[in-house]
């Protein structure tokens, strides 16, 4: 797998885009729902709009977690891991499945 190049803030720029595109997919879904209310559709299409708007939120997620793994949690483990390293992997792995 190429290594991505990591500029500005651990981030690298094709990285900011996916996200930024899942974002804007969750943004444009979430409008939809207050449009629908709006429009007084019915609630099972509305939950279905609102379940689309998290899960690409979820997806934003999964790559900021891989982001995360690919850069920061690496290198911290290569430089000398400590408890504290594992501490910060296990919570955001934590709040990424609840």
């Amino acid at each position: 797998m190429p290594k991505l190049k990591v500029v500005d803030g651990y981030v690298s720029e094709k990285r900011k885009e996916d996200v930024r595109a899942r974002l804007s997919r969750a943004r444009g879904q979430i409008d939809g729902v207050e449009r629908m209310l709006d429009a007084g559709r019915p609630c099972k299409e509305i939950l279905q709009q609102i379940a689309a708007a998290q899960e690409a939120l979820r997806a934003a997620g999964k790559l900021m977690v891989r982001n995360y793994l690919e850069t920061c949690a690496t290198s911290s483990i290569v430089t000398g891991p400590s408890p504290e390293t594992y501490d910060e992997i296990m919570e955001i792995m934590y709040r990424m499945v609840r």
